[in-house]
């Protein structure tokens, strides 16, 4: 696999995490006392080895691992004695610049919500965790006793997390505005989404709904009521229609602007929950599919042909990624997101801290991070599994061709048993840091 050398630095600084810190230590004490041996008269010829090196602490670590490799054929093994073709499966065990076990690590294969990790990739690397998307609202009439007499223009930047609580908050400014009323109608420009409704009418509508407390189905109440006890219920009403057009009518005044969360919330909530919506969405703004598997098999520095997309979030066989460029594209990930301030446990979900989503009812390693994928026929699992021994080693399981709840139980018993022969380690430890963000937060509207 092609790595480049900031690569390099970024894999040896995981794979001397957690062990193999010590060795920096010991070896910075080994300077001190070889300088105190060249002033003894007694000096050792430089040619002969000294007891150390010969120290099995000191050498390098296997590559490939056997107890890993015993693990990774067993699993194999399991899979065929329950007719599941070895020859349908790929995967990778890797430890910073080690590979611990392979099986047909290059053969891209359907990789289904793993195509989530590349458009992860595209996002970071095209915006920044702190990008926020702004939407901005819009009157063409003035404000007469509570009553726009006009219409409310709403201009979408292609906020994918746009939802009831959002919504809400943008009902109360407008009532904090004196609007009440809205005798025109609802003009939406650009792309405005709202509760993964990519289709601009259909999410204009949602909007007039969430806008009229009096109107909400049972799920805007739900939503409402995860909110701040004192947040208000608005009741403003739209009299016209919901209606798209290309661009903001020139007499139009600006109102104010709403902020989404920072992309890296966009992410981690796209990640847990495996949203497709919110996955195409973000690969569309992004450039699109090709765009998304160009720039990220570059980041990852693998070849093209390894990350083969025909969308963003992974629906559809024809979405292809080897079990090689799925391991890249985590570490080049973490890579960027460090020089960010940030850990790739910001943007992908983690077992044991994250309970809901694609994580349920599975029986990961503690502290495992991983990104699942799930088609007809199809089972996918990448991400990090920390160990006592190798510290954090990054994998990517890919299967085909059996039955989905047979694969993600031998999944789990994979990771267990990578466990068992490695130890258990820390992922969480100083790692991460950027806060979750509040749906619904008011802070969020700016003049």
């Amino acid at each position: 696999m092609p790595v480049h050398f900031s690569q390099q630095t970024a894999l040896a600084r995981r794979w001397a995490r957690p062990r193999y810190r010590l060795a920096g230590l010991l070896f910075s004490g080994l300077g001190t006392i070889g300088l105190h041996a060249c002033t003894s008269p007694a000096v050792q010829p430089i040619s002969q080895s000294l007891g150390w090196e010969q120290s099995a602490f000191f050498q390098p670590p296997p590559e490939p691992d056997p107890a890993v490799v015993e693990v990774v054929e067993r699993y194999l093994q399991t899979l065929r004695s329950r007719g599941i073709a070895p020859n349908g499966q790929g995967i990778v065990f890797q430890a910073g610049l080690s590979r611990l076990a392979m099986h047909q690590a290059q053969q891209p294969r359907s990789a289904a919500s793993i195509t989530k990790v590349a458009t992860t990739v595209a996002a970071v690397e095209k915006w920044g965790l702190a990008h926020r998307f702004i939407t901005t609202f819009y009157t063409t009439g003035t404000v007469v006793n509570g009553v726009l007499q006009g219409d409310l223009v709403i201009q979408g930047t292609g906020n994918p997390f746009f939802v009831w609580e959002e919504a809400i908050a943008v009902g109360n400014a407008l009532t904090d505005q004196g609007i009440t009323q809205i005798a025109g109608d609802l003009v939406i420009v650009g792309p405005f989404f709202m509760n993964y409704k990519t289709d601009g009418t259909v999410a204009g509508q949602l909007l007039r709904v969430a806008l009229d407390s009096l109107q909400w189905p049972r799920e805007a109440q739900m939503q409402y009521a995860e909110l701040p006890p004192e947040t208000p219920k608005p009741q403003v009403t739209v009299q016209g229609t919901v209606r798209v057009e290309a661009a903001v009518p020139s007499q139009a005044t600006p109102l104010f602007r709403h902020e989404s969360v920072n992309l890296a919330n966009i992410l981690k909530q796209m990640n847990i929950y495996s949203n497709n919506v919110m996955a195409q969405v973000l690969a569309e703004s992004a450039g699109g599919a090709d765009a998304v598997a160009q720039l990220a098999a570059q980041v990852a520095g693998v070849p093209p042909e390894e990350i083969q997309l025909i969308n963003g979030s992974g629906l559809g066989v024809e979405n292809r990624i080897s079990p090689r460029a799925s391991v890249a594209m985590l570490i080049a990930l973490d890579q960027r997101l460090a020089a960010q301030n940030a850990s790739i446990t910001d943007v992908l979900p983690v077992a044991g801290r994250d309970r809901g989503g694609t994580l349920k009812d599975r029986n990961f390693p503690p502290q495992t991070l991983l990104k699942t994928g799930t088609l007809n026929g199809v089972s996918a699992l990448a991400g990090i599994v920390p160990t006592r021994d190798r510290g954090w080693v990054w994998f990517a399981i890919l299967n085909g061709g059996g039955d989905i709840l047979q694969f993600r139980r031998q999944q789990d018993a994979l990771l267990q048993a990578v466990t068992g022969v490695l130890g258990t380690g820390t992922l969480l430890d100083g790692q991460g840091g950027i806060p979750d963000e509040p749906l619904g937060d008011a802070g969020r509207i700016l003049p």
